[in-house]
C-alpha cells in the first residue's frame, strides 16, 4: 500500500495510465461542503434521529412530520455550494473519454459542480417520486409551499426520491455502478467510511477485477488495508493538487467537453 502522506510519481503514473476512471464519493464530500450528515450530534431534528424519520413507515405514518424534515433538509443544502473537491472530480471528468461518478450523496452538489451524469445510488433530495404511479419529477421549490406535496397529475402523494433505511437501491443505479466497477482500471474512493453496503462492496469489487484503488478520506477505513493507496486528509485540499498533478502529467490537455465543469445554480428559495 503506498504511504499515506502524499501522492506520489507511483499513484500519478498509474492513475495516468487508466483508461477507464471511476470515482466514488460519500458523505465527507459533502460535509466539507457544510452540508449536515443528520447523524450523531449533527443528527438531531426536534427529537428525531434520521433513523426514524428516512424511513417508509414513517412516511406513511406521518407524512407531513417526514416531508417537514426534508423541507429543513433541502434549505440547509441550498445554502451549501460545491467545495473545491466537487470542482476538481468535475474537471477530471471534463478530462476523460471514460469516466464514471458513483456517489451516494443524494444533495446534487456534484451536478451543481458541473459533473454530467453522476450515478446517485441513493437518489437525490431535489426529485420527488409519485406514491401511487411511480412516476419521478423535479421538486426544486424551496422552501415548499404545500407539505406534503401532491402529484399535480393524479393528486396522490408525493415522496422524496431517496432510498429510505429498509428499501433496496435503485436497480438502474446500482448496475450502472457494479459495470462501472468491474469495468474500470483506476477508482477514486473519496469521503466514505466504506461501511455503508451495497455501496462499500464497490471498491473492492473494482480491487478483484485488477483496477488500481485509491482511498481520499480524513481516517482509514475498514478498506484501506485491502486496497492500493490511502490519503489521508480532507478531500477538498487533497484532490485539486491531484487533480492539478495528473493533468500536468498529461500535458495539460483541453476538456474533452468545453464548460463541462461550469457551475450550475443553487435551488430557488
Amino acid at each position: 500500500m503506498e504511504p499515506a502522506a502524499g501522492i506520489t510519481e507511483r499513484l500519478l503514473e498509474r492513475l495516468s495510465r487508466a483508461r477507464r476512471l471511476v470515482v466514488l464519493t460519500g458523505s465527507g464530500v459533502s460535509h466539507e461542503s457544510g452540508v449536515p450528515t443528520f447523524r450523531g450530534r449533527d443528527g438531531l431534528w426536534k427529537k428525531y434521529r434520521a433513523e426514524e424519520l428516512a424511513t417508509r413507515q414513517a412516511f406513511e405514518f406521518d407524512p407531513e412530520l417526514v416531508w417537514r424534515w426534508y423541507d429543513y433538509r433541502r434549505q440547509l443544502i441550498a445554502e451549501a455550494a460545491p467545495n473545491p473537491a466537487h470542482e476538481a472530480i468535475a474537471r477530471l471528468e471534463s478530462h476523460r473519454e471514460h469516466f464514471d461518478l458513483v456517489t451516494q450523496n443524494v444533495d446534487g452538489l456534484h451536478s451543481r459542480a458541473g459533473s454530467r451524469s453522476p450515478i446517485e445510488l441513493h437518489g437525490n433530495i431535489w426529485r420527488a417520486r409519485c406514491t401511487r404511479e411511480g412516476l419521478t419529477k423535479e421538486l426544486k421549490e424551496n422552501p415548499l409551499r404545500d407539505i406534503p406535496p401532491r402529484c399535480h397529475k393524479c393528486g396522490a402523494l408525493l415522496r422524496p426520491d431517496v432510498v429510505w433505511f429498509g428499501e433496496p437501491l435503485p436497480p438502474s443505479a446500482y448496475e450502472r455502478a457494479d459495470t462501472a466497477a468491474r469495468t474500470c482500471d483506476a477508482m477514486l474512493v473519496v469521503g466514505t467510511s466504506a461501511m455503508v453496503r451495497p455501496a462499500a462492496s464497490l471498491p473492492l469489487i473494482a480491487k478483484h477485477n485488477g483496477a488500481y484503488v485509491v482511498e481520499i478520506n480524513v481516517s482509514l477505513t475498514p478498506i484501506s488495508v485491502l486496497i492500493d493507496a490511502s490519503l489521508v486528509g480532507r478531500a477538498g485540499e487533497i484532490l485539486p493538487e491531484l487533480v492539478d498533478r495528473l493533468l500536468d502529467r498529461e500535458g495539460g490537455r483541453k476538456p474533452l467537453i468545453p464548460g463541462s465543469s461550469e457551475k450550475t445554480e443553487s435551488p430557488s428559495r
